[in-house]
Order: C-alpha cells, then sequence, then structure tokens
C-alpha cells in the first residue's frame, strides 16, 4: 500500500507544483515506484511532466472522478525516469465543485479514485489546487500526510492557520488518521535577510515539524517546467536537484524506509 501525502497551502505560487513535481521526480530517481495525481485545473504538474493538457482525447483525473474512464486508462507514464507516473488534469477539473456540491459523499471522490490504484505504488503524491475548497478537501480525505510549503516573503505565514484549521476538520469528520507530513520552505535566498528572518519564524511557530532541508531559489528550477521536465532530468547537477535529493531522502528517512529502494 502506498503512502499518500497530499502538497497544499492555499496561497498561490509558493511551490506546491514544483514540490509535486520535484519530490515525485527524486523518490522515483531513488527507485520507489511513484504516482503524481495533478488535482489543479490550472493542470501545471501535467505540463511540467510534459502532458499536452489542451488534447481534446487527454483523459485525467476529471474523468476517472466524472466515471468516464479508469485510473489506469488515465494515467501517464514519464519516459524518463522508469518509476515515475502522472495522472494529469485540465481545465475541466474546474466545475468538479459545482457538480458535487449537493453530493452527500462529495468530498471522498478522490479517495476512491486513489484508493483503486494505491497498490500499485510506493508513493502517490497530490498537487494541490491554491484553495480550501472542495478540491482540496478530497485530497486531503484521500491522504495519509499533508506536506504544507511555505515561501520565504514577508506573509510567508498568512493562511496557515486556515489551512490548519481545515487539516483538523478533515481529520475530524472524513479522515481521523491525516497527519503533517512536515513544512517546507522554498524559494529561499541567502542573500535576503528576509529570507532567514522567515526561516526563524517558522522555525518558531512549527519547531520538529520542519524540513530540515530547504529549497532554494534556482534558475534550472524555474527553467525545468517549460521544458516538461523535472528538474532531476533537466539539470541534475543544479542546486534545485540536489535540493529535492535531499528532501525526498529525508522524507525517506522520516518513514523509516531505506534512503535507495532495496
Amino acid at each position: 500500500m502506498g503512502k499518500v501525502i497530499a502538497v497544499a497551502n492555499q496561497k498561490g505560487g509558493v511551490g506546491k507544483t514544483t514540490t509535486s513535481i520535484n519530490i515525485g521526480a527524486s523518490l522515483a530517481a531513488l527507485e520507489y515506484s511513484v504516482l503524481i495525481v495533478d488535482f489543479d485545473p490550472q493542470g501545471n504538474a501535467s505540463t511540467g511532466l510534459g502532458i499536452d493538457i489542451k488534447n481534446p482525447d487527454l483523459l485525467g483525473i476529471y474523468e476517472c472522478l466524472a466515471g468516464k474512464c479508469t485510473p489506469k486508462e488515465a494515467i501517464h507514464h514519464y519516459e524518463e525516469i522508469d518509476k515515475l507516473d502522472i495522472l494529469p488534469a485540465n481545465i475541466d477539473l474546474v466545475g468538479l465543485e459545482l457538480e458535487l456540491a449537493n453530493d452527500v459523499d462529495r468530498n471522498m471522490y478522490l479517495k476512491k479514485v486513489i484508493d483503486s490504484v494505491r497498490n500499485l505504488y510506493d508513493f502517490i503524491i497530490i498537487d494541490c489546487t491554491p484553495s480550501l475548497g472542495i478540491l482540496t478537501t478530497n485530497a486531503l480525505a484521500a491522504a495519509d500526510s499533508v506536506l504544507v510549503t511555505i515561501q520565504c516573503e514577508y506573509f510567508a505565514l498568512e493562511g496557515l492557520s486556515q489551512l490548519l484549521n481545515t487539516v483538523r476538520l478533515v481529520q475530524d469528520n472524513f479522515n481521523q488518521s491525516l497527519a503533517i507530513e512536515g513544512f517546507l520552505i522554498t524559494m529561499y535566498d541567502v542573500r535576503l535577510r528576509l529570507s532567514n528572518q522567515v526561516v526563524e519564524e517558522v522555525h518558531k511557530h512549527f519547531q520538529n515539524m520542519m524540513f530540515e532541508t530547504i529549497v532554494q531559489r534556482n534558475v534550472k528550477l524555474a527553467e525545468a517546467p517549460s521544458f516538461g521536465k523535472p528538474v532531476i532530468t533537466y539539470d541534475a547537477a543544479s542546486i534545485g536537484a540536489k535540493n529535492y535529493l535531499n528532501l525526498a531522502q529525508e522524507l525517506l528517512r522520516r518513514n523509516n524506509l531505506p534512503e535507495t529502494k532495496q
């Protein structure tokens, strides 16, 4: 049974998709089988792994949720890394919240899809939408844990209490075993005093819940999605690739797993 991790923060532009793609790719490079579930209507995790989300024949997570196809029919393999798959999303996912609004089981749809393929993977990474609506509650209801990305900026902690409150509501109502995997600092710039202040502030609030790994600002990390690649295949020697490989290894240690699958 694979571990399901939702990468979440209701703020946009804080590194959720970058983290979903690159921690997934890094775990796969370490020989763990990984499925990345793009659960954001923008489809950035999909395009970041080379999927043409404008293809009218594309099958993805929306079609799975709507019962139009099985997950196995919609999953795409990322050819440059043997153990990495992607379940794509596109703008059709926008309509899901309206379609499910009056459904009594509206928060459990994604869990049913993920449970049907869970035994095929070591890890399933869900890239959440930047909101706290039905899509995000579906992701949290389906997940074993949530990884929270925090950008090094002035308002870094703004809104986090709201996210943590949503996590508690999901724990109380849909998923008692949901845990916090950890808080990840992203977009760190060693040259800026503000970056160090944000790290200190987050440490003060979350202490041992923080990942030791910090993801630095990196040109190669920013460029890689435009080529449809995770940074580890775009430039394995880059700071970004090293940061996410370190993060994957830290995640494995936290879960008492070997840093390379035997």
